[in-house]
């Protein structure tokens, strides 16, 4: 989403992490998505690629102030580690030994609970802009969602979280990142994302 609002246009390479290329492990040995590749480093957590991306192209200029860029960066390292650990082991429960579902999934939901009354009145967290804290933590709360969309729409002390996310999947920006692309073969020819328009 990052490189899309930036108009940073790079290639695409689109793997199954059931069937990881070899020139992705080696650039990459911890065999994780997205990875984005220059000539001199390589970048594979996502939010190192929203923050180079920021650096590069100050897509969220004057959006927000002091206290919500703190409050910003204060959330997203929740997200990152607290709730997707939860969220992990919540939403794929079969691939960790003797974990609880429905603990992890309570976990989560604290967390959610926790910026409920942060959201401003608006489509975005911090109101009618769209910043850095949706591009980084909307993807997990998807996420959360989809592993019971019925028990997450039931909640009604998330509402304001609930609403948020209807906003995001709803979005230009969510369905233009979103398309399906074909598995990549060392043989194929480049695409490019995003498309510029």
């Amino acid at each position: 989403m990052a490189l899309k609002l930036a108009n940073i246009q790079c290639e695409l390479r689109e793997v199954r992490l059931s069937n990881k290329p070899e020139h992705m492990l080696k650039v990459s040995p911890k065999g994780t998505v997205p990875i984005l590749i220059f000539e001199d480093e390589v970048i594979d957590e996502s939010i190192d690629i929203i923050n180079w991306v920021l650096d590069n192209s100050n897509i969220f200029k004057d959006n927000i102030n002091s206290k919500q860029i703190k409050l910003t960066e204060n959330i997203i390292t929740t997200f990152d580690n607290k709730f997707k650990h939860h969220l992990d082991r919540y939403k794929y429960s079969v691939r960790y030994e003797n974990a609880d579902e429905e603990f992890h999934r309570s976990e989560c939901l604290k967390i959610l609970k926790d910026i409920e009354n942060k959201i401003c009145d608006g489509c975005w967290f911090f109101g009618d802009k769209l910043n850095k804290v949706d591009i980084s933590i909307l993807p997990f709360i998807r996420q959360y969602r989809i592993a019971n969309p019925d028990w997450f729409d039931s909640q009604q002390g998330i509402l304001r979280v609930q609403k948020l996310l209807g906003n995001f999947l709803d979005s230009k920006l969510l369905n233009d990142v979103m398309y399906k692309y074909e598995e990549w073969k060392i043989s194929d020819e480049p695409i490019y994302f995003p498309i510029i328009e």
